[in-house]
């Protein structure tokens, strides 16, 4: 479900945030916030940050800005858990699932660890922007 459909009951945050590294630890602090006002267990707000700052490096790092120079971060609970989504200016490359990295290999493994964290991620695509969908138990 994408935010655009949700009950008028949950309570959507949604930021725009500038397409640098800084952007993580800001949006991290937020969610947490976020999730600390609804008392949601502190495991699940982990695993919710962790997954918002692979999602949101993976975008600022391999992906460009949205035409506005920015990137999106939403977020909402609703009863499947905890949604995050990351919108970017959808770059070359698509996000995926990585099966079996190697094991010098720098990178890799953030959306494994998301796979690890989450009921279910995807990816929608639009012919300006690209927005990666997660869900985390609650």
């Amino acid at each position: 479900m994408s935010s655009a459909t949700l009950p008028a009951d949950v309570s959507v945050v949604d930021v725009v945030l500038p397409h640098e590294v800084s952007a993580v630890a800001d949006a991290r602090r937020r969610l947490g916030a976020y999730l600390k006002r609804y008392r949601v267990a502190r495991a699940a707000s982990d695993d919710a940050q962790l997954v918002l700052s692979e999602l949101l490096s993976n975008a600022i790092r391999y992906a460009p800005p949205l035409p506005t120079g920015d990137v999106r971060a939403a977020w909402w609970i609703d009863k499947a858990g905890i949604h995050v989504e990351v919108t970017d200016g959808r770059g070359d490359t698509e996000p995926r699932r990585v099966t079996d990295p190697h094991p010098e290999s720098v990178g890799g493994r953030g959306l494994a660890i998301v796979d690890v964290l989450t009921t279910g991620w995807d990816v929608r695509t639009a012919a300006t922007h690209r927005t990666v969908h997660a869900t985390i138990p609650n």
